[in-house]
């Protein structure tokens, strides 16, 4: 049996896009040409890998259960194909895909846009937003890095921790507490509040830390995004809790005060990870990315 590695590119670029015209844009050929490789990719393996649904093209059930295997083969032929091949930036044609919690990409994700622009101007980076549910993404050779406040145990992921952010209060500025020299903690508690959890939850370990203090929180709402609970603290008599280094800056041009948690409540600083898979431990062009992106999180340091 003669097998074309162009097939494994092209199965992997479909499985990846989901679509034949997205998968040829990756690739860097013509729609007809990626049409006629899926052909042979159905007829070598005798599955129709994507069938349309409405204006979409979903995957098989065979498709799914190979995208993860398809992906990695691609890389480890790469690696034994091309081991020495010095990383060329000015010619590297890749896309990243990147799912960074919403303040982070606020953060750093100009900065590193920036980099990637002036260093490789053939990169193409996609943030995707993160989901209300664990995805093993990273796993599954979906996502090329992680940016959150998660590590993970889990053997084949690396995780470093890149920096770290205080807890910090934001709120109107003509909010009663912005006025006041110091915060207590009764007075936080008293006060109503929103918090940001993309799952909708409404308590954290803030809540905990007050019931070690025998007080208890209002919490009114919460909002999957920091930016979406600052609209809620704007003219309002809410509070927010949330990581200073990735919020100050969005704070300020918002009109809102920042004010320094109760002293009572002594909170250890939220962590900021990147995660990726082993797979990419000595993949040049991700190595690049990955110490662009430390550089982009600094002010997380």
């Amino acid at each position: 049996m003669q097998l074309d590695l162009n097939l494994l590119a092209a199965l992997d670029a479909l499985l990846e896009e989901g679509s034949v015209a997205g998968a040829a844009a990756r690739l860097h050929v013509t729609a007809p040409a990626m049409s006629r490789s899926l052909g042979r990719i159905r007829r070598t393996t005798g599955d129709q890998i994507l069938v349309r649904t409405g204006r979409t093209m979903t995957p098989t059930p065979y498709a799914i259960a190979v995208r993860e295997q398809v992906h990695t083969l691609l890389h480890q032929v790469t690696g034994v194909l091309a081991p020495s091949r010095e990383l060329d930036l000015a010619t590297l044609e890749r896309t990243f895909t990147l799912r960074w919690h919403d303040s982070l990409v606020a953060l750093g994700g100009p900065a590193l846009l920036a980099a990637v622009r002036a260093q490789a101007p053939g990169v193409r980076l996609r943030f995707v937003p993160e989901s209300s549910v664990d995805t093993p993404g990273l796993a599954r050779g979906e996502v090329d890095l992680e940016a959150n406040a998660g590590g993970t145990e889990a053997p084949d992921i690396r995780a470093e921790r890149v920096g770290e952010s205080r807890p910090v209060v934001v709120a109107a500025r003509d909010h009663p507490l912005a006025g006041l020299r110091e915060m207590t903690v009764e007075r936080y508690a008293a006060a109503d509040h929103v918090t940001v959890s993309r799952r909708g939850r409404l308590g954290n370990l803030l809540d905990d830390a007050l019931a070690g203090l025998g007080l208890t929180r209002r919490v009114v709402a919460t909002a999957p995004t920091e930016a979406a609970a600052f609209g809620f603290a704007r003219g309002s008599d809410l509070l927010v809790t949330v990581p200073e280094a990735t919020t100050r800056s969005a704070a300020a041009d918002l009109g809102l005060a920042v004010l320094p948690l109760p002293l009572a409540l002594d909170l250890p600083s939220a962590p900021v990870y990147l995660s990726w898979h082993q797979r990419y431990d000595t993949d040049r062009a991700h190595a690049w990315l990955r110490e662009l992106a430390r550089t982009a999180l600094s002010a997380c340091r």
